[in-house]
């Protein structure tokens, strides 16, 4: 992990309260659970587009047809297979539609899951449902055994990263509605610090995500945090 990813993951704890000392624990059980996830997708040279799960989704999925790869958050998974696309990968910690983790590992999509310090519970009750052997366990702490900590915060964001640890040309982003005046404040929290690991990505990748307002006082402020 770079020093501004861990810088990342410190002021995030810090800010919403999490144990990393849960992180682990969590982690550590997918460690056990898991003990040879299945490669990522081979993105290299593709247009992969990372498919948000907020309400702009649906107004968006003809962007999909031009892509090359197709990477989906959490239940954005379900709007866009019900859609008729094939995803590629899904990337979820099991808080919205486990069972859909669970139906495509076992049609052998790879699905990563993510461990964190709030749901230990739900790892113990979907994944032995899934088929391990598509099973790509992530964590955000120290990575240990086949566990790999990709970067990145929410599924969303940490799917960004994924595709690129699997090699993709381009990045491109549906569904990502940073400002969902329907959210809860905690949520809106998340998505501020999600658009930060995205533009920390972005820095690293040398490219500029046009859609994130970085000037916002939300998102600037944690920003320059971790500069």
């Amino acid at each position: 992990m770079t020093e501004r990813r861990e810088r990342l993951y410190q002021h995030i704890c810090a800010e919403l309260g999490y144990p990393r000392q849960a992180d682990r624990l969590a982690r550590d059980y997918l460690a056990r659970r898991i003990h040879r996830g299945p490669a990522l997708p081979d993105f290299h040279g593709a247009n992969v587009v990372i498919c948000g799960a907020g309400p702009s989704l649906a107004g968006e999925l003809g962007r999909l047809d031009a892509a090359d790869a197709i990477v989906t958050a959490s239940t954005a998974t379900d709007v866009v297979t019900a859609a008729g696309h094939r995803i590629d990968l899904m990337v979820t910690d099991l808080d919205k539609n486990p069972e859909t983790a669970a139906r495509l590992s076992n049609k052998q999509v790879p699905v990563a899951i993510h461990a964190h310090g709030d749901n230990l519970e739900l790892l113990r009750r979907w994944v032995p449902r899934c088929d391990d052997r598509w099973v790509i366990p992530t964590t955000q702490a120290c990575p240990v055994a086949a566990v790999v900590n990709p970067g990145g915060f929410t599924d969303g964001d940490r799917a960004a990263y994924l595709a690129d640890r699997a090699g993709a040309s381009s990045l491109g982003f549906i569904g990502w509605d940073l400002d969902d005046p329907t959210v809860e404040a905690d949520k809106a929290v998340k998505l501020h610090w999600a658009a930060v690991a995205l533009l920390v990505l972005g820095d690293e990748r040398g490219e500029e995500y046009g859609w994130i307002d970085a000037t916002a006082p939300t998102i600037a402020a944690r920003w320059d945090q971790i500069q």
